[in-house]
């Protein structure tokens, strides 16, 4: 019996794309890799150095730089290609939409031409949005495209709860949801620590837990992007661990609950809109949605972000 070796496309060569890359290999997930970028020559030496760590890694990969023909035998493709938000001019992620649509026409055309069938993981932003696009322009099984988009900032706002708390983020279940962007919500209902719901923590423990602000703990996970993006012109890390642990989900065939962008179908009340919530990834992609019991003031945040989604999703089709 031949072994199929797991192969990654990943289309875009810049700090998302490069960061995946070593994410992937420094984890043992992919034993092949080609990055696709219009700058040949930055795709080039992105994977001869990916290539080079390789020798100090626990585990074999090839690397290189390739066209779309080479998608034609890869189970995953990473979408990664795209603008960073002008934040000299206070766009935000949502902002950068007509430019990364414009690049998503020849990014969608390059992969229905190369023969690709496996899972789509978009990472450009704004990442719900540009993922219902491609789902769309594609035509592609629902449940074989999906976007990370709360993955990193659920991440981001179990640090700022681990902080106000001193209990480690590992024990702390919590999900931001709806938009990878502006609009997004925190489901606090089910937030829980240790595994109890941190509203009864609330109630036996006033003068701690009780003291929390939740507003600003949300924001503070909402916010966290943009702070690195001040300070060091990119996010590289936490992304690049975030697509990671998706990525595992789905080749380890794990059944792992994650908060990843999904078309919704009838859940949450919501038809033909892709947003965060919690969902099961296996083998064969998104194979179910978590439907949380959001509380009233939550869903009307949860419909507000998919209500903006859904206007831009619109916008798109006509640029």
């Amino acid at each position: 019996m031949e072994l199929q070796n797991r192969k990654i496309v990943i289309i875009g060569a810049g700090h998302v794309g490069s960061h995946a890359g070593y994410a992937l290999l420094s984890q043992g997930l992919a034993e092949e890799i080609v990055y696709i970028d219009v700058d040949r020559d930055k795709a080039k030496a992105q994977a001869l150095d990916l290539a080079d760590a390789t020798n100090y890694l626990p585990s074999r990969a090839k690397v290189w730089a390739g066209s779309y023909s080479d998608a034609d035998d890869a189970q995953l493709l990473i979408v990664a290609a795209g603008p960073l938000p002008d934040m000299s001019k206070g766009q935000t992620r949502m902002d950068t939409l007509r430019q990364t649509i414009a690049i998503m026409k020849d990014v969608t055309e390059g992969i229905r031409m190369s023969g690709f069938a496996g899972i789509i993981l978009n990472i450009s932003n704004p990442a719900d949005v540009v993922t219902h696009y491609i789902q769309h322009r594609l035509n592609w099984p629902p449940r074989r495209i999906l976007s990370t988009s709360t993955t990193l900032d659920s991440a981001r706002l179990r640090r700022a709860i681990a902080e106000a708390t001193g209990v480690d983020q590992k024990s702390i279940s919590a999900y931001a949801l709806g938009e990878h962007g502006e609009s997004q919500m925190v489901a606090w209902s089910a937030v829980t620590i240790g595994g109890k719901p941190l509203s009864q923590l609330q109630a036996e423990r006033p003068d701690t837990y009780g003291s929390l602000d939740l507003q600003a703990l949300a924001d503070e996970g909402r916010r966290g992007g943009w702070v690195i993006l001040g300070g060091k012109g990119s996010t590289e890390f936490g992304i690049g661990a975030s697509i990671a642990e998706v990525v595992r989900a789905i080749f380890h065939d794990e059944n792992r609950v994650l908060p990843v962008s999904v078309r919704l179908d009838g859940a949450y009340g919501w038809q033909d809109v892709y947003a965060s919530v919690p969902a099961l990834l296996n083998r064969n992609g998104v194979a179910d949605i978590i439907e949380l019991q959001l509380t009233p003031t939550e869903q009307a945040q949860f419909d507000a972000s998919c209500k903006t989604m859904n206007e831009n999703y619109q916008l798109s089709l006509t640029l």
